[in-house]
């Protein structure tokens, strides 16, 4: 069964997304970022912008088969086309349809943004009448 964590009262959920791709990439894992496609056109100029010592090599969904198989982290609209099922970041407003393949899906939630919160009350709703175990991860007390 999929891993759900959610990781709430982000700041910023872009600058969360490009940390977090950052992280995941060093330690090897393998992450699909899913959400809008003007959502992940933005995240893709930040991750390109990152400096040098923080670049992420990525790719987007729709690239050719062989640069998707050798990028790590990939950008897709369409999760159930994704090349590998690692690791799922959320970051649209619905549940990730197809989300069930990845051994571990992730959303991360606003800290101003009340229709943000709560469209993620909505998926947690979701994920916990399902019988999936929720993992919160409070970022703010993690700044501490």
């Amino acid at each position: 069964m999929t891993e759900i964590a959610f990781h709430f009262n982000a700041p910023d959920k872009m600058a969360y997304a490009c940390r977090f791709a950052r992280k995941a990439q060093r330690s090897g894992a393998r992450l699909v970022i899913t959400g809008p496609a003007d959502t992940l056109s933005v995240l893709d100029g930040m991750l390109w912008s990152m400096m040098p010592q923080d670049f992420v090599a990525h790719c987007r969904g729709d690239a050719e088969d062989e640069l998707l198989q050798f990028s790590s982290v990939v950008l897709a609209v369409d999760v159930q086309q994704a090349p590998h099922q690692e690791m799922l970041l959320n970051m649209g407003d619905a549940v990730p349809e197809g989300f069930g393949s990845f051994d571990r899906l992730v959303e991360v939630v606003s800290a101003t943004d009340e229709v943000d919160r709560n469209e993620a009350r909505a998926r947690w709703r979701h994920y916990a009448s399902r019988g999936y175990a929720i993992t919160r991860h409070d970022l703010v007390l993690k700044a501490d």
